[in-house]
């Protein structure tokens, strides 16, 4: 389905500042540009762009807009563009990346920046098989609660713990938007 055509659906008669979680997942973008999401999504709090189509092999543009909480790009061919993530949602706490092409764990480095991440999930990415995967990236990401849904003791994230509630967004900080202003991520084909 065409993006546009996918955020005018998931309105269902709601105003853009109503929305505070949209999925987007498997939807085609023109070019690459996620059309359709504005600034007048001001209480965006979740959003899930999990395996998008492009229609062209350019780079991915997610435009203006509001996000607090979780990212989710899982299995979007992402192999790098990590700095830019970090750069346009720095208060970003929860990110999904899994079934995407980082290969190494310098790859994630940009992801340092990010001093409000407390999880990251990377499963079925090349990373993940790389020796000491786990303690190297929680030795380059000490801000890190939860990597792939475990603590570094290898204990399970509770709900309550690692994950975001119901709405999308961590209930121990509800403050601070964050703009998404032309997030770019650099796929491989």
């Amino acid at each position: 389905m065409d993006m546009k055509k996918r955020i005018h659906l998931e309105l269902r008669n709601r105003t853009p500042s109503d929305v505070r979680e949209l999925v987007l997942d498997n939807c085609r973008s023109n070019e690459g540009k996620i059309e359709g999401l504005t600034a007048e999504f001001v209480n965006l709090e979740f959003l899930s762009l999990i395996n998008v189509k492009k229609k062209k092999k350019k780079k991915n543009y997610v435009s203006p807009s509001y996000l607090r909480g979780l990212l989710e790009l899982s299995d979007n061919r992402i192999s790098g563009g990590l700095d830019v993530l970090a750069e346009k949602l720095p208060n970003l706490t929860h990110l999904n990346l899994s079934g995407n092409k980082l290969k190494d764990i310098s790859t994630l480095e940009p992801l340092k920046k990010l001093d409000n991440l407390k999880s990251l999930d990377l499963f079925n990415c090349e990373v993940t098989n790389l020796n000491d995967y786990r303690e190297s990236v929680f030795k380059l990401l000490p801000q890190l609660t939860y990597l792939d849904g475990y603590d570094m003791e290898d204990r399970e994230a509770s709900d309550s713990d690692g994950e975001v509630d119901g709405d999308g967004v961590d209930d121990e900080d509800d403050e601070g938007k964050t703009c998404l202003v032309c997030l770019f991520v650099s796929p491989v084909y």
